[in-house]
């Protein structure tokens, strides 16, 4: 089967660079996609946006290039609840992969069964109403209550204004809660902005409460990177997530969100994301916590 792409839609960068960091022994890519490709792998058909093919092989080369050891897959919103294209990314990578799905409340025991046994340890929760048609609150406690055997966590999505209506659901989620991108912060406002303090309250007052401090690409408002010596790319969104790593290193991811859906100015060199680590986990302590040992402790319990 055929697809055409959205019109605009920005590619994956072909070429990466190199970085310049070195990552610790054992890093994990803890957020990442794979996009079909759509010939093998359809794309739902109640999707908001239709993406370029990218592939779980080129995945994986990227992960090699880059210096990583490991991935964590999240499930594409362009694939809906499908998840065959990321059960066979995880299953394919062996122990290298884990992955985390998007299911409705209908799923049963044994599907969810077979996501396990695929490397699935976790479920989406989508709040950004552009990308997904939200699902009303009650059919994703039902979903707490099915992979609760599993012991799999939640990861949720939304932006920075969405938070107070958000709060009191959230806080009835009884799972481990990882928080995708900071919950979006509006890096033009000071970082002691209440809408920032916000966050940082809700995760002072939730330990189950974990983030990723990706995606500044999403973040800035400063288009592309202007690199000089040793300045960071995405200056702007540097003290916003060096703030979050050094208040709870221990509940800290980091991801490359690669292949980058539905990015509308430019498409960043994973390469220089990763030069963007060391500027928010600025010690080897840190940098060891951010991308080995809470991803791994989250992701592979078993082999800590």
């Amino acid at each position: 089967m055929s697809f055409d792409k959205t019109p605009g839609w920005l590619d994956w960068y072909s070429n990466p660079s190199k970085p310049t960091f070195k990552l610790p022994a054992g890093s994990v890519d803890a957020h990442c996609h794979v996009f079909g490709p759509g010939d093998t792998f359809p794309f739902a058909p109640q999707r908001k946006y239709t993406p370029c093919d990218a592939s779980m092989d080129q995945l994986f080369a990227l992960r090699d290039h880059l210096g990583f050891d490991r991935n964590v897959i999240v499930q594409a919103t362009c694939h809906g609840a499908d998840n065959s294209a990321l059960a066979d990314a995880c299953r394919s990578a062996g122990d290298k992969a884990r992955g985390v799905a998007t299911v409705k409340a209908d799923v049963s025991h044994d599907e969810l069964k077979l996501l396990h046994d695929a490397g699935i340890r976790g479920v989406r929760f989508n709040f950004v109403k552009r990308l997904v048609d939200i699902t009303p609150e009650d059919e994703l406690l039902a979903i707490c209550e099915k992979i609760a055997p599993f012991g799999w966590h939640v990861v949720i999505y939304f932006e920075a204004p969405d938070l107070p209506e958000l709060w009191d659901f959230f806080s009835s989620i009884p799972t481990q809660l990882v928080v995708d991108h900071m919950g979006r912060p509006d890096v033009t406002k000071p970082i002691d902005s209440a809408e920032f303090e916000l966050f940082l309250r809700f995760m002072h007052e939730h330990p189950n409460v974990w983030s990723k401090v990706s995606c500044p690409e999403r973040l800035t408002t400063n288009g592309l990177p202007a690199l000089n010596g040793e300045q960071a790319a995405y200056q702007d969104v540097v003290p916003f997530a060096r703030k979050v790593v050094e208040t709870f290193p221990d509940r800290v991811l980091w991801g490359t969100d690669w292949p980058h859906p539905n990015l509308k100015d430019h498409m960043p060199d994973d390469g220089l994301l990763v030069d963007f680590i060391p500027h928010i986990a600025t010690t080897a302590d840190l940098q060891k916590r951010l991308l080995v040992d809470n991803p791994m402790r989250l992701y592979w319990p078993e082999e800590t």
